[in-house]
């Protein structure tokens, strides 16, 4: 028995949750949801708790299990309380500026970086001197918010030498010794 699967999900006050034709709705004051389930697969609902089912026993409805769970509970949890991401730009002349849904983004490159972000995520930068850029991404699509991270990471990844780069701001850039580090002296 799948371990995440049995867990219940709490339902906090002002999310409503549906399920029809092997669709999961979550509609709560962040915003609205939707997810498709597996045929068989069966979701009740007592007021403040889920339960999700499965099927059966075998090895696929199994490894579904765990997983419709969880993306159930991450729609709950974004559309009650939301998710946030924190980017956080590092290097010499490295600059961001939000207009709207559009994302400028200076890091080296010869030109500037436009970056659409989805009308579903809000986007906001903050510059303080002496501090480095950052960019702070707001939504309830955990799934989205994530892949959106992600994309704006990829434009310019940490280096391990000197750091330099788009990172998260929880993340930890393991550092490389230069090539003088490793020589002895003579």
């Amino acid at each position: 028995m799948s371990r995440i699967g049995r867990l219940v999900i709490p339902v906090p006050k002002g999310v409503e949750v549906k399920f029809s034709n092997q669709t999961v709705s979550v509609k709560g004051p962040k915003g609205t949801l939707q997810q498709q389930v597996a045929e068989g697969f069966d979701i009740t609902n007592s007021g403040s708790e889920l339960k999700v089912t499965r099927p059966s026993d075998i090895k696929q409805h199994r490894a579904l299990h765990g997983l419709y769970r969880a993306l159930i509970n991450n729609m709950i949890v974004g559309v009650s309380t939301g998710y946030e991401i924190n980017l956080e730009l590092i290097g010499v002349g490295y600059k961001c500026e939000a207009k709207g849904q559009n994302l400028e983004i200076t890091i080296g490159f010869s030109h500037g970086i436009l970056f659409i972000v989805p009308s579903e995520l809000k986007v906001k930068t903050e510059t303080l001197k002496g501090q480095n850029p950052k960019i702070t991404l707001n939504g309830c699509d955990k799934q989205l918010i994530g892949q959106v991270a992600a994309k704006i990471r990829s434009i310019r990844e940490p280096e391990p030498y000197k750091g330099k780069g788009i990172k998260l701001s929880t993340e930890t850039i393991r550092r490389k010794a230069g090539k003088t580090a490793g020589k002895g002296k003579k």
